[in-house]
């Protein structure tokens, strides 16, 4: 039996291109590699263990947190303190206990060795690569970035 070809709108398919293609580069456009002198947060290498280290950071006078800690691996994974799903409490931040984090909001206990890794989810929102650059003893974090994350941090009461 003949069956007729659907159209798809073009509403859809323009809908589609611009979160598959416009959107993610005009967000990389807006951030961009950071410069000398751009940087809102300068991590030492040699300051981080398997205890994260803790960096406070403001923008608009609203306080941030960023963290980073070495994981198994030797690797230095780095995170905003907050979490990507309970954020909007205020109350989604994490505390160390031993080799994992802890949602403070609803309890979530998250891997050390997990930060950067795992994207989504209740789990601290990670610096992945493209976002963090390394400058050989030490890993720069641009204001550019920062400030684009500030979101995150609006009812943050840590």
């Amino acid at each position: 039996m003949f069956q007729p070809k659907r159209k798809i709108p073009k509403a859809i398919i323009a809908a589609f291109f611009a979160l598959v293609v416009l959107i993610p580069g005009a967000i990389a456009q807006t951030v961009g590699p950071a410069k000398p002198g751009d940087w809102g947060i300068v991590i030492q290498k040699r300051d981080i263990g398997s205890t994260a280290k803790f960096y406070p950071y403001s923008v608009n006078g609203k306080p941030m947190e960023i963290f980073a800690v070495k994981a198994s691996d030797g690797s230095i994974r780095t995170a905003l303190n907050t979490c990507q799903v309970c954020y909007a409490s205020g109350r989604g931040y994490y505390k160390q206990e031993g080799s994992v984090f802890v949602c403070q909001n609803c309890g979530n206990r998250f891997s050390l060795n997990q930060i950067e890794l795992i994207k989504g989810g209740c789990n601290p929102v990670p610096i992945l690569g493209a976002d963090k650059t390394d400058l050989g003893d030490s890993i720069g974090i641009s204001k550019a970035y920062l400030t684009s994350m500030a979101p995150y941090f609006a009812r943050w009461k840590k």
